[in-house]
């Protein structure tokens, strides 16, 4: 029987800022959303600062010190970035790839080519926070991020989740084996495994039942759910879609 190992939700709140930035000004304040996060269960705060500031700007990484929960820092491995990480000293750093043009994270950080430079921001960034590789469900690139000194590692969950919301089954097969094939990889090799990138309560749940994975890391959607149903709402029945996930772990479902 596969051992049911404890999940989190982190919520991201990047795009509370993305709605805030439409007008300018202050609402709606991604920190008033990080504490209601919190209030309704969640277990931490996700928040990505890009090098554009398109959405999360430096303000709002310095304010959420307020919230008494972990936060976890995305941010691509630059200079400019690593010093702020360095100077906030966040629980968590996720290294992500970024390009100007894309829309969001298109995937995985490419570890493997990454080299000494990686390695080397890995390095600075282990004194202070808890470093994770945002990587495809590839085998190669989770043994460079062991390599790299990467305590965690989170699958990108995006090209599985678009095949789902498009009804290709076949390959939405495929995509979940390789998310299954690396999570139990990552976690022979001493590596905490986290998941995310265009989940919803669906692909939530069942990518719960995953017995290696310990948390998701989720935004987008939640958001554009709490539009309709509220952040408290929402959070609440992400929670539920985890939990029942969970619950399928060593059931023979």
């Amino acid at each position: 029987m596969a051992e049911k190992f404890p999940i989190r939700l982190g919520v991201n709140v990047d795009h509370v800022a993305t709605i805030r930035n439409a007008r300018g000004g202050f609402h709606p304040d991604p920190l008033r959303a990080a504490r209601a996060a919190i209030a309704a269960g969640a277990h931490g705060i996700t928040m990505h600062l890009r090098e554009d500031r398109r959405h999360i700007v430096d303000s709002d990484v310095e304010r959420m010190k307020e919230v008494p929960a972990p936060l976890n820092l995305e941010m691509a491995a630059t200079e400019e970035m690593i010093g702020i990480a360095r100077r906030v000293k966040p629980h968590a750093v996720c290294l992500v790839p970024e390009k100007r043009a894309e829309r969001t994270t298109e995937g995985g950080l490419d570890v493997v080519a990454g080299g000494a430079a990686l390695r080397d921001a890995v390095k600075l960034l282990s004194a202070h926070s808890r470093v994770s590789l945002f990587v495809a469900p590839d085998a190669a690139q989770i043994e460079a991020s062991k390599k790299a000194g990467a305590a965690v590692v989170e699958l990108h969950t995006g090209t599985w989740c678009e095949a789902t919301a498009h009804g290709n089954q076949q390959q939405a097969r495929g995509e979940f084996q390789k998310l299954s094939e690396a999570a139990r990889l990552a976690h022979s090799l001493g590596l905490e495994v986290h998941a995310g990138h265009g989940l919803d309560f669906g692909t939530a749940e069942l990518i719960s039942a995953l017995p290696e994975i310990a948390e998701l890391n989720i935004g987008h959607y939640m958001v554009g759910e709490a539009v309709f149903a509220g952040l408290d709402a929402v959070v609440k029945n992400m929670l539920a879609a985890m939990a029942r996930g969970r619950a399928l772990i060593g059931s023979g479902a």
